[in-house]
């Protein structure tokens, strides 16, 4: 047997065996329609139907996802010997192999992708209108949360929710595997430009594959999840990876592309034009690179919106639609309930969210000006890593954070290299999220 094959194997069937307990738990406590052809059988409605079923396959998930961080801990601690990249490819599509027909765990929201899809297919837009426009929103697993919420996706997803709508309906749970199919193809960009950029800054590209693409948070939210931010994260750092060796035009492109998906993105693309200027170029430089980054990403934007012929709320929706959910995980937010709860207890206010708006507002001021700071200062700092900071900035400081928010900027920073210590973070991190999964699961 090849050393490549040996690898494979020695790391691939564990987390095989971690993945697939999950797969198992996910038809107890994974997200299913209300209506859907699944619950007709014997193990799902076993695992289902009872509270017996639901804490056995809640046991499935907690050991599985407990043995496949172990796994991705163990390959980590033998990659200080330098491996070919497509063995680890080949680890994660073990890894991945239980999980694609699996119901979606720790998030609903590829229901919602599939009800806006029959918003667009209704003739309505949802960038102004939520999924409870649309009859039947219920059944078809979508999360009352964005019963009212506009959409806050771009023409490109949208125009992949019309499509996917249009050949599933009715059947939801058959959107969500095609939904998924559509994250694997942003993990499968990942897999391949994480380890081309981190090869072209000089980085470990083992490392960087298994810190940025194998981690295990790609697996349950990328993957098991199916996220849209799998494919926006796939051609933003596809289009870094290009512009890093010397092909801008087409890293506007991409980078402009995966802001199709989530607006987001675009953090990113005055990062591509300091790629282009080049380090220690002078101003004059950079300001020519980001003007002609900007055209770029600008036709490549309206090109995709007449194409699509979608809603031009997204931006209002990608404002507003985050922000009315408030969560523990975010510092901003978690501050301003503190302060919230404490002025209405002394009698101060009679109303804690509004300092939960007060403390937003700062925490969004400081993040534009550190990203500002980043993109005007950079200095000797590569500017993938740059992108990494400005994403992160945007992240740690903004209203809400969802755990697959870190796999924004991981990916990034993995290609762009780190030093140990925050190697150590970046571990610690993953670790904590995945114990956040598990404690999330539903």
């Amino acid at each position: 047997m090849s050393n490549g094959r040996a690898f494979v194997l020695r790391h691939g069937l564990p987390g095989l065996a971690g993945t697939g307990l999950v797969a198992i738990g996910a038809l107890g406590i994974g997200w299913l329609p209300l209506e859907t052809n699944l619950l007709a059988n014997p193990l799902v409605n076993s695992l289902h139907g009872s509270l017996t079923g639901s804490l056995i396959a809640r046991a499935f998930v907690f050991i599985g996802l407990a043995v496949l961080l172990q796994s991705w801990l163990v390959l980590g601690a033998e990659l200080r010997v330098v491996h070919r990249t497509r063995d680890i490819i080949g680890v994660l599509a073990l890894w991945s192999i239980p999980l694609l027909l699996a119901p979606p765990l720790f998030s609903r929201d590829v229901y919602s992708y599939y009800v806006q899809g029959r918003l667009l297919d209704s003739g309505l837009d949802p960038t102004s209108n939520g999924v409870g426009s649309v009859s039947g929103w219920f059944q078809d697993g979508a999360d009352p949360m964005w019963a009212e919420a506009p959409t806050p996706y771009g023409p490109l997803f949208l125009m992949i929710e019309r499509s996917v709508a249009t050949f599933a309906h009715p059947n939801a749970y058959l959107a969500s595997i095609m939904f998924r199919l559509v994250a694997i193809v942003g993990v499968v960009l990942l897999a391949i430009y994480v380890p081309r950029l981190a090869r072209s800054l000089g980085v470990n590209e083992g490392r960087a594959l298994w810190l940025g693409v194998l981690n295990p948070l790609i697996l349950m939210h990328f993957i098991s999840g199916a996220h849209n931010d799998a494919l926006m994260v796939g051609l933003l750092v596809a289009g870094l990876s290009l512009a890093a060796c010397n092909r801008c035009v087409w890293g506007g492109v991409l980078v402009a592309g995966a802001a199709c998906v989530k607006p987001i993105a675009l953090i990113a693309l005055p990062f591509v034009g300091l790629l282009w200027a080049g380090l220690n170029s002078n101003w004059w430089a950079r300001i020519k690179a980001w003007l002609i980054t900007a055209l770029v990403a600008g036709i490549t934007i309206v090109s995709v919106y007449l194409v699509a012929d979608t809603g031009y709320g997204v931006i209002s929706a990608a404002f507003s639609t985050p922000s009315g959910v408030l969560t523990w995980l975010s510092p901003s937010t978690a501050i301003g309930q503190i302060i919230g709860y404490a002025t209405t207890w002394l009698g101060i206010s009679s109303n804690g969210m509004n300092a939960v708006a007060i403390v937003r507002a700062i925490a969004s001021l400081a993040a534009l000006v550190i990203v500002a700071w980043l993109i005007l200062r950079p200095g000797t700092r590569n500017p993938v890593r740059g992108a990494a900071l400005a994403l992160a900035t945007v992240v740690v400081l903004g209203p809400v954070i969802q755990p697959w928010y870190l796999l924004w900027f991981l990916p990034l920073f993995a290609a762009s290299g780190l030093t140990r210590r925050e190697t150590t973070v970046a571990v610690l991190a993953t670790a904590a999220f995945t114990v956040h999964g598990m404690v999330e699961s539903s």
